[in-house]
């Protein structure tokens, strides 16, 4: 439950990907790439997802709390640059950190666009492959986002893919 300090989330149920919920109203999004091979890209691989640098080398700008992803952190995610540059806070509702899966998911808050929730796991298979998968669940938030139509949906769709490259350029 958020604090008085703290702002709300913008969509429910809170966790909806770890729990596979669609809410309804809302548009599903997965995509996987292959990121690497072996132990040590998925070390790296990790690494750059679990501190933001994955988004960063996507070309989004982030203001963290926390250096590292953690349970509760919030972030200000920011496409774009001075007045022109879209603002996405969220704040993390997952953290996976299983031997052979980690990653998290964060939540949308008041300013942000979309409505929803974006989850990013790396996970090293038993071949060896090293995928990372993005899932997410939004509908349209703002004025902005709702004018926009089926362009809003085709930039969250360039942004997922920016994503998934980013990280795969920093496989060995």
């Amino acid at each position: 439950m958020a604090s008085v300090d703290e702002p709300s989330f913008t969509y429910a149920p809170v966790g909806c990907i770890r729990a596979g919920v669609v809410p309804h109203g809302f548009d599903e999004l997965r995509r996987s790439r292959r990121v690497g091979s072996g132990l040590a890209d998925f070390e790296r691989a990790v690494d750059a997802l679990m501190t933001w640098q994955m988004h960063r080398r996507a070309g989004i700008a982030v203001m963290a709390s926390h250096e590292r992803v953690e349970p509760g952190a919030v972030a200000e995610l920011r496409l774009g640059v001075g007045r022109l540059g879209l603002r996405a806070p969220v704040r993390i509702v997952d953290v996976v950190d299983e031997p052979t899966r980690r990653g998290f998911a964060y939540g949308t808050l008041p300013g942000h666009p979309e409505s929803g929730e974006e989850s990013f796991v790396v996970e090293l298979g038993t071949t060896g492959d090293v995928t990372l998968t993005i899932d997410a669940v939004s509908r349209p938030a703002s004025r902005l986002a709702r004018l926009s139509g089926p362009v809003g949906r085709l930039v969250q769709s360039r942004i997922t893919d920016r994503y998934l490259w980013a990280l795969a350029g920093d496989a060995g």
